[in-house]
């Protein structure tokens, strides 16, 4: 393929549309990442600490502040609402489809957004921060979903992991609002950064008003006529073109296999071939969640106040712009290199880099080793951008089936929420040096260290190579290989000349669907 990633010869019609619809539904990942970078900083503005507080004596400064237990629940409230907004994805997603689905999810976005600027004290502040992570739940697990059911297999990857390019940017841009308004001594401190999540979401749902639905959405909903539609625009060609005839045949006899074999229960996807995918799911989700990154971005500007260092949001927006510039080389190089290589390079460069922070940290106060401390926190969320932020989206959006796709994308994608709150409820426990805290301050980061090490590991075992695989050949691959470790030399048995239960469907149902395209 050379340099650049190029249109393989036998992939037909125009990647175009596919690519663009791709990029711009990753654009829901701003309000992820917008959310989650606004309350960082939010909750480092002395006026909004001081407005909130609910008797507490900051006895460092004393003025009066919010305790360690009320910023762990203020901060984790949204993951809360994000791992049961992700496990109510599937039911949502299925029943109105995936592009209706997002356009409901971001009006329950909008509603705790809501909330949180009209509030002046923290009840009304955390149920609106718990409805905001309901919204972003539905939408990170059904964004995923949509992307991968319409984008061509041979730049899959990079359009999937445009969501997580997506949230980096988000945590920019909120970075830079809150260093604009971080000054204001008056309520609009906090209330200009997360009334611009509006903007967001309303771009997302007009866009979401003129796109298609997606054709493997459509099959399953015996929309044949709608789904030959849906794919020829995505892929820019007539309806009645045989080569989308025939991926539309391929997508069709995958599903009836599928449904010939029954309907996947929660019973089915926690057993076999697919209980081992689902483990796979969830397990990359957690361990990337492990990784540590959102305490850098939930409580990094704290964390460096904290270390000594002066102008802490301006360091939090430093570590933003690397966090979104990395991200490029790991679109690039997930279909470059394929999934296992970039996870392994990303789990090993993030192992060290922690270590060297938490030692650097652990045993120097100087302003040099605060340098080197900020450097290699630079270095470590570049391995994790350029890497495990992109590829864990890519790899669960990869591993099911059509007929428990969306059950088990829920499912990982709660898994990935579930942690997160655990993540943002413990640190302030963790790091702060309040009484009945750990006081762990930039020790933390062997913990984090010791869970990329874990990382590698699972990594090596545990993840299938499935660069270039349609979705439906995926099935196949964990069919056939029953070690990680081999699939990197799997040939699908469409290029082997094969013939498969699978292929004898798809024989039989062309007369069918011609029929079908005829009408459409």
């Amino acid at each position: 393929m050379g340099f650049m990633l190029k249109k393989p010869a036998d992939a037909v019609g125009s990647a175009a549309p596919a690519i663009m619809i791709g990029l711009f539904v990753a654009f829901g990942g701003i309000l992820y990442g917008y959310d989650t970078g606004t309350i960082s900083g939010i909750i480092a503005m002395k006026y909004w600490r001081n407005m909130f507080s609910t008797g507490y004596i900051n006895p460092s400064d004393d003025y009066p502040d919010i305790t360690s237990a009320q910023s762990s629940m203020i901060v984790s409230l949204l993951s809360a609402g994000t791992f049961f907004g992700a496990l109510a994805a599937a039911p949502v997603a299925d029943s109105l489809g995936r592009r209706l689905a997002m356009i409901v999810n971001s009006i329950v976005f909008c509603f705790g957004v809501i909330l949180q600027v009209a509030s002046t004290s923290i009840p009304l502040f955390v149920a609106g921060r718990f409805f905001s992570g309901f919204g972003v739940g539905l939408l990170s697990a059904t964004i995923p979903l949509y992307q991968s059911e319409t984008a061509p297999k041979w730049i899959r990857g990079t359009i999937v992991g445009s969501y997580q390019l997506a949230i980096t940017i988000g945590l920019l841009l909120a970075s830079i609002v809150n260093n604009a308004t971080k000054d204001r001594n008056d309520t609009g401190c906090y209330r200009i950064p997360i009334a611009v999540q509006f903007l967001w979401a309303i771009i997302l749902v007009a866009g979401m008003l003129v796109l298609p639905e997606t054709p493997r959405f459509l099959i399953k909903q015996g929309k044949h006529e709608a789904a030959a539609a849906a794919l020829a625009r995505l892929r820019r060609m007539s309806v009645d073109d045989p080569a989308l005839v025939d991926e539309l045949l391929e997508i069709r006899a995958n599903h009836e296999y599928e449904m010939s074999q029954g309907q996947a229960s929660f019973l089915d996807i926690v057993r076999g071939s697919m209980g081992k995918r689902l483990a796979t799911g969830c397990a990359i989700q957690a361990l990337q969640q492990l990784s540590g990154v959102n305490f850098i971005f939930y409580y990094g500007t704290t964390f460096f106040q904290n270390a000594g260092i002066s102008n802490s949001f301006l360091i939090t927006l430093i570590t933003n712009i690397v966090n979104v510039v990395s991200t490029f080389p790991g679109l690039y190089l997930v279909e470059k290199w394929g999934r296992r290589p970039l996870l392994l390079f990303g789990a090993i460069g993030m192992c060290v880099s922690q270590l060297i922070v938490a030692i650097v940290g652990m045993t120097a106060t100087s302003n040099v080793a605060n340098s080197v401390l900020i450097a290699f926190v630079c270095i470590y969320i570049f391995f994790f951008a350029s890497s495990w932020g992109p590829s864990a989206w890519v790899v669960t959006g990869e591993l099911f089936p059509l007929n428990a796709r969306a059950k088990c994308l829920s499912i990982t994608t709660a898994t990935n929420w579930l942690f997160n709150w655990a993540i943002a409820y413990a640190t302030p426990y963790m790091v702060d040096s309040g009484a009945g805290d750990a006081n762990l301050q930039s020790k933390v980061f062997f913990i984090w260290g010791g869970f990329c090490l874990v990382a590698i590991v699972f990594v090596y075992t545990c993840i299938y190579e499935t660069k270039g695989l349609s979705l439906e050949q995926v099935d196949e691959l964990y069919q056939k290989v029953s070690c990680a470790w081999r699939s990197p030399g799997f040939v699908p048995s469409a290029e082997q000349s094969d013939i498969s239960e699978l292929d004898a469907i798809k024989v039989e149902g062309t007369k069918r669907e011609a029929q079908h395209v005829e009408s459409a």
